[in-house]
């Protein structure tokens, strides 16, 4: 079991950046793909971004490719993601999110097995 804690979230004019963090619990931080996704009011769950257990393997969504950075440290069991030039359709809720292996697969942009229970960035123009 993996428990998941997201912080980082406020209100933030556009263009301004934000970084979101995850700390997460247990000994076995590094078998773990992580992941972020993002859910804006009246739409779908959005892959946002992924990172392998290792760090060595990262995806991400096309809408947020060149603007987020997911980068994890294994030693402090955490995740993070940095958000650039921030608009109003990056306002959502934000989560964080856990697979159960530690290599970065297609499939996680569908979805993880642990999730936190989200962080809200609100964007105003």
């Amino acid at each position: 079991q993996v428990q998941l804690v997201e912080s980082g979230g406020g209100l933030v004019q556009a263009g301004a950046s934000l970084r979101l963090s995850c700390a997460a619990s247990g000994r076995t931080f590094s078998r773990n793909t992580m992941g972020w996704f993002r859910q804006a009011p009246g739409k779908e769950r959005e892959f946002v971004a992924a990172i392998s257990g290792s760090g060595g393997s990262t995806d991400y969504g096309d809408s947020v490719r060149g603007r987020f950075t997911i980068s994890r440290d294994n030693a402090k069991n955490t995740v993070d993601l940095e958000i650039l030039s921030l608009k109003s359709d990056d306002t959502a809720l934000y989560y964080c999110a856990a697979a159960t292996t530690s290599i970065l697969l297609p499939i996680h942009r569908r979805g993880m097995t642990y999730w936190g229970k989200g962080t809200l960035v609100t964007v105003s123009s």
